[in-house]
């Protein structure tokens, strides 16, 4: 029976249920580091995308509850929970699962159609229009559950000296006049963790455990997952040379949504590229992009805005990616070249 559980799925659902067991080891331990907003936030996205899925389902005449089955639009709520800051208002995942659902399946047609990421176009769309309550819901480690939080009152007026700036935030802001040395001695380096990215990283670790799991079941292939690493933390460590002016490229890796993307974001088989050579590109050219955000961009985590810029890239990636049928150019141009 043991070949059964390893063996790769054959169906939509069976894929689906791959990645819910792979979120597990991280959903856990965001729950643990940040509280149980973390959890509400879960229940919140998956009722506003379960609600867009009926109502765009619906609309187009089809039933609603038979794509609930597959499990793909609570995959994409449960991936929401985990990107938004757990004390947001209790509205914003709420809003998050209508707009991925709603505006990123939906509106091209359901599942498979979608040419950019539901939860990515979601997430963008709310840090650009909320950044507010985008930026300043995220909970310093190990201080969600120190205070108790009613489930109404999660990101509705919570206490000051719970909420604070993520570790990429502050090398944006405090951290830019101090130097690595002193960068060392901030107090938010003694929160329990391994003082890379002060308890976030076992959120990033756990991710790892469950990208893992999926590379064991055959799921995804390790082409996008290296590529975006390649890109994002190639780019830190060739800046690197200078540590009092740049972020640390561990840091890079195990703050924000590096790991979290590589495994589950970067490899959505619908919106990204097709071919393993194509996936390689895509992941590079999103690692890239979200180092240029970090570093030079407005927001201190650019993996949305990165992924979105690459899903518009994918039918070039594939058209020189692809492999061509025998017998025929190789591109267009080739075609082109060969009538003339």
């Amino acid at each position: 029976m043991l070949w059964r559980i390893w063996a790769p799925p054959q169906s939509t659902r069976a894929v689906m249920q791959s990645v819910w067991i792979a979120l597990i080891p991280g959903t856990l331990t965001s729950v643990w580091i940040f509280g149980p907003g973390v959890l509400v936030h879960l229940v919140l996205a998956g009722l506003g995308a379960c609600l867009a899925e009926v109502i765009g389902r619906r609309a187009r005449g089809l039933a609603a509850m038979q794509a609930l089955q597959d499990g793909s639009t609570l995959l994409t709520a449960w991936l929401l929970a985990l990107a938004l800051p757990p004390a947001a208002p209790l509205w914003l995942p709420f809003v998050a699962g209508l707009i991925a659902i709603g505006l990123g399946k939906q509106l091209y047609g359901g599942l498979g159609q979608n040419p950019v990421n539901p939860a990515m176009l979601a997430y963008a769309i709310l840090i650009v229009s909320a950044p507010v309550a985008m930026t300043t819901g995220w909970i310093v480690p190990f201080q969600g559950w120190s205070t108790p939080m009613p489930l109404t009152g999660i990101g509705v007026g919570a206490v000051d000296g719970l909420t604070g700036a993520t570790i990429l935030d502050l090398y944006r802001t405090e951290f830019r006049e101090l130097t690595a040395p002193e960068i060392a001695q901030h107090p938010l380096f003694s929160v329990g963790g391994l003082g890379i990215a002060p308890g976030v990283e076992w959120v990033a670790l756990s991710h790892l455990l469950g990208g893992g799991f999926l590379f064991a079941r055959r799921v995804i292939r390790w082409q996008a997952p290296v590529g975006f690493l390649v890109g994002l933390l190639g780019l830190a460590a060739f800046f690197a040379i200078d540590p009092d002016n740049t972020v640390p490229v561990l840091t890079h890796a195990l703050a924000g949504a590096t790991l979290f993307s590589a495994f589950f974001i970067v490899t959505d088989p619908v919106s990204g590229a097709t071919s393993p050579r194509g996936q390689w590109w895509f992941g590079l050219g999103a690692g890239v992009i979200t180092y240029l955000i970090r570093t030079y961009g407005l927001y201190p985590d650019g993996v949305a805005f990165a992924v979105l810029f690459m899903n518009f890239m994918v039918p070039l990636i594939d058209q020189y990616t692809r492999p061509r049928i025998h017998g025929e150019s190789r591109s267009i141009r080739g075609s082109v070249r060969g009538r003339s």
